[in-house]
């Protein structure tokens, strides 16, 4: 079941990129690190894992797939991540939070609305970690070689 959903989420992923204008075969690899990204998230909740922790750990691989794919590629990482995070992406969340809004209970869509802004969070925060490591890793080897 975990195999299925990951290739819907390789689908939904790559028809993003389509919507995107994404070219060639960055399209392809796109799809497939939104494929693992949702792998990741769903294999880590089967191993009773939070649902918030397995959002920071599926965008940790996402971010560092696409840091990979974009050097081996030569092409911008912005160009994968943005297209790979996309299953990733607590809409739902946001649709339940409105629901319960407009139901007028508002304890339920606070609390959703509160999942969904700590899912959003922790999904950049697992981004900006990845891109801050990445980045630090380059300044030091650009140092060590004598370059400024």
């Amino acid at each position: 079941m975990i195999l299925l959903n990951s290739f819907f989420a390789f689908i939904a992923t790559f028809a993003f990129t389509i919507l995107f204008n994404i070219k060639g075969r960055n399209t392809f690899f796109a799809a497939i690190g939104g494929g693992l990204g949702w792998f990741v998230y769903t294999f880590s909740l089967s191993l009773n894992i939070s649902t918030i922790l397995s959002f920071f750990n599926a965008s940790i691989v996402v971010a560092t797939y696409s840091e990979i794919m974009a050097r081996i590629l030569k092409t911008p990482v912005t160009t994968i991540l943005i297209c790979a995070i996309i299953p990733l992406v607590p809409g739902s969340g946001m649709y339940y939070t409105m629901l319960e809004t407009i139901k007028g209970d508002i304890n339920k869509a606070l609390t959703e609305g509160l999942n969904t802004l700590t899912i959003a969070g922790v999904i950049a925060i697992g981004i900006i970690l990845v891109s801050s490591i990445v980045k630090l890793i380059n300044y030091y080897k650009l140092h060590e070689k004598g370059l400024k």
